[in-house]
Formats: structure tokens, C-alpha cells, sequence
């Protein structure tokens, strides 16, 4: 007998707040603009809309950072500095791991201008595995998040520990003697 009390009583608040929710639901229902939507519907339009826009821009993430040269950023392996003496300038970015929001940055920043990059033969490479020792890592001597321009003729350029923009470095490199006499050879090659 206790039990059916029970239910009966759980089954009398189920149907008050039933008829609260009814009521609210009309009153929204009832106010100017408002379409009648389902309460389910509500829920999942603002996680729909989410997805979406996260879909679509890590879509747009991707289109845009396969736009460049395809060698453009590697990561380290077992390369090392020397593959890339008076060839390219190495832009080294090191961190613990990929989630470090410097790192996060840097390669933000990187990517939205890799065309100015590529125009100065830069090669951005990224290391974000300490454990792994690569050559490049154990040549500069990385701890944390670093990252070093390294000029064709190997000397170091910069070494920061904090992000730094592409307009920046892109000015970095063309103080530099080399860089301009490349300029400078390429205008009279344009003359000629």
C-alpha cells in the first residue's frame, strides 16, 4: 500500500511539472517573433551550428595551409642543419609538445604568411618531441618553446622564447648582407 502512496505521489509531480512546462512553453510560444519550436530542436541548434562552423573552418585551415610549397614545414626527424646550408634559412620552431599554446601561435602566425616566408627560401621546421633528440634539437640546444632563424650561411639570426610575427622575422632577414644582395640580383636579372 506504501508504494502505490509512493507512486502516486511521483506521478502527481510529474504531472505538475508537466503542466508548468506546457504552460512556459506557450507563453514563449505566445511572444511576437517567436516561431513555435520544439524543445528538442532548441537543444540542438546551437550544437549543430558548432559543428558546422568548426567543421568548416578546419576545412578552410587545411585548404590554406596545403596552399603553399609542400616542403615549406617539415618536422625535424633526423634532418640536420647542414642539408640546408646555402640553400635554405631554416626557421626552427621547438616545443615540449604540439598543444603549447606558444607553439600553437607561432605556427598560427607562420601559416597565415608562408608565402612571404617561402619568398625569402625560409624552411620552417618543427620539433615538439624532446624525447625523440633529434640532430636539429641537440645542435641548438632546445629547451621548452624556442625558436631560432638560422641564416643560409648557418650562422644564427634569432633565437626568441616567444612568438614572433612573420613581418618581423621577414625584416630580420632582409637586413641581412646575403638577402640583399639576392635582391639586388634579382632586380638586374628583371633589367636585363
Amino acid at each position: 500500500m506504501g508504494q502505490t502512496r509512493h507512486h502516486a505521489r511521483l506521478s502527481m509531480r510529474k504531472r505538475l511539472r508537466a503542466e508548468k512546462f506546457v504552460a512556459a512553453r506557450a507563453k514563449r510560444c505566445a511572444e511576437p517573433g517567436r516561431a513555435p519550436i520544439s524543445e528538442g530542436m532548441t537543444r540542438w541548434i546551437p550544437l549543430v551550428a558548432l559543428g558546422f562552423f568548426t567543421l568548416t573552418a578546419s576545412f578552410g585551415a587545411a585548404q590554406s595551409a596545403e596552399a603553399p610549397e609542400a616542403g615549406a614545414i617539415r618536422p625535424a626527424g633526423e634532418a640536420t642543419l647542414e642539408e640546408f646550408l646555402w640553400i635554405n634559412r631554416p626557421l626552427v620552431v621547438f616545443a615540449d609538445n604540439p598543444a603549447d599554446p606558444r607553439y600553437v601561435q607561432q605556427m598560427q602566425l607562420v601559416t597565415e604568411r608562408l608565402d612571404a616566408l617561402t619568398e625569402r627560401d625560409v624552411v620552417v621546421i618543427t620539433d615538439t618531441d624532446p624525447a625523440a633528440r633529434s640532430p636539429i634539437r641537440q645542435a641548438l640546444r632546445a629547451r621548452g618553446f624556442m625558436f631560432v632563424l638560422i641564416a643560409k650561411d648557418g650562422t644564427v639570426i634569432l633565437r626568441k622564447p616567444a612568438p614572433w610575427d612573420v613581418r618581423e622575422i621577414s625584416r630580420s632577414i632582409d637586413k641581412q648582407p646575403l638577402r640583399q644582395q639576392e635582391v639586388r640580383d634579382r632586380r638586374d636579372q628583371l633589367r636585363q
